[in-house]
């Protein structure tokens, strides 16, 4: 493992990050215009040819039957059914708080308000690869079923075999989402997006995926919504002198076993940047994914240098990192001077990993610095928000007359004489 890359102080940190943004390879458009183009023209035969293709397995239909979403239950053993069971239940539960109503009120006769409406069709995408993101089902499908969206689907790539995981399958089953694609890649995206003859086209499309998934989704923006452009994950932790060596180990390398990760570092302790390296090793030594791991730490982790705590957060709003996991002993000093993050995690304790299956919040974050402008998943994610106006006519009386005014000094005679016909003046 090649060491991780020192910045030394806050102000070449904050250099290091401006300007900082979501990189899609450009060579990828082409390949992902033609896929996209295939499914669009060629709809369920573009699906199997380009799964055979893409994924080596040759469909007989794209849609999973009802029956292996059921069987799903009996492939799993009891104590995962249980883990996912509570991710589901606590998801929900964070969800349930979040005000989701509009609002009508009533001022001196007038009527002012807003109507919120579900979106009517979301599609989840389900990362597969060498390990099936089931757990990405849960934090997109669950907030958008509190939201009250009466139509969720979901897509995965199928395995060797032509299923879709048990997992994925399970927790369909147990969201009650009756159609699984097994489809995966761009060309799930593509119809999701445009339909074809087994899969219905969807209003939004959720959830992460490969660079192709992404760049496909940046493509289909506009004729479906998509909830945002996540790229590879990333951590910031932010650690005093008091910090655990194990801990932050532990939980840069959670991040760092995925493919791409950014784990990085940002400290005013010499001693625990001088005790890293070493302490990295001995994780990675006896780690599973230690490729993957060793590739994110050697070519994208990042160690800060800083005097102070206070620096460090400044640092840390310069990236506006997926994770800020502030692993010092008084977290909750530093809050309030959190301006950019996806999500904050709080204290020793309050470890990402844990975020990322059953805590409570989604996920899925903003990444790639959209966290400057972005937010996790939410309820609003899945959901239109319909102003209301009624108007009485002595409302109108009062501010009308500015109202034309402003019409008019942008030269829209009809706009101003559409509010005076209401007032019953003369235009002559």
């Amino acid at each position: 493992m090649g060491p991780m890359r020192i910045i030394h102080g806050a102000s070449a940190a904050i250099e290091a990050f401006a300007g900082r943004g979501l990189e899609l390879a450009g060579e990828l458009e082409a390949s992902v215009d033609e896929i996209l183009e295939r499914v669009r023209s060629d709809g369920d035969a573009a699906l199997i040819e380009l799964t055979e293709q893409y994924d080596g397995v040759r469909l007989d239909g794209v849609t999973v039957a009802p029956e292996a979403l059921e069987q799903a239950e009996s492939e799993l053993q009891d104590d995962l059914k249980q883990a996912i069971d509570l991710a589901i239940q606590r998801v929900g539960d964070y969800y349930r708080q979040q005000p989701s109503q509009g609002f009508l009120q009533q001022v001196d006769g007038s009527l002012l308000g807003q109507l919120v409406r579900p979106i009517e069709r979301v599609a989840c995408y389900v990362p597969g690869g060498t390990a099936p993101l089931f757990s990405s089902l849960i934090m997109c499908a669950v907030p958008a079923m509190v939201a009250g969206v009466p139509s969720v689907v979901a897509a995965s790539p199928p395995q060797a075999d032509g299923s879709v995981a048990a997992a994925t399958r399970y927790v369909c089953h147990r969201l009650g989402i009756e159609r699984l694609y097994r489809v995966g890649g761009a060309q799930a995206i593509a119809a999701l997006a445009y339909g074809t003859e087994s899969v219905a086209r969807v209003d939004k499309i959720v959830g992460p995926g490969n660079r192709y998934v992404i760049m496909a989704k940046r493509r289909v923006y506009g004729v479906v919504g998509i909830e945002a452009l996540p790229g590879p994950t990333e951590t910031l932790v932010l650690a005093d002198g008091a910090a655990s060596l194990d801990h932050v180990t532990a939980d840069l390398l959670a991040q760092a076993e995925h493919d791409g990760a950014h784990p990085i570092l940002v400290t005013d302790s010499r001693e625990l940047i001088a005790a890293l390296p070493a302490a990295l090793e001995a994780a990675l030594s006896t780690l599973p994914t230690e490729a993957s791991a060793r590739s994110s730490i050697s070519a994208r982790g990042i160690v800060v240098s800083v005097d102070s705590l206070d620096e460090g957060i400044e640092v840390a709003n310069a990236y506006a990192p997926e994770h800020l996991c502030l692993l010092v002993q008084r977290p909750w000093e530093l809050l309030p001077k959190v301006r950019h993050a996806g999500g904050v995690f709080l204290g020793d304790h309050s470890l990402e990993a844990l975020g990322d299956y059953l805590a409570g919040p989604s996920h899925v974050m903003p990444t790639g610095g959209s966290a400057r402008y972005a937010s996790f998943v939410n309820v609003r994610d899945f959901q239109r928000v319909v102003p209301v106006l009624g108007l009485a006519l002595e409302l109108v009386a009062e501010v009308g007359p500015a109202a034309a005014r402003m019409a008019r000094a942008e030269g829209l005679e009809a706009h101003a004489r559409a509010i005076e016909a209401r007032l019953d003046r003369d235009f002559e």
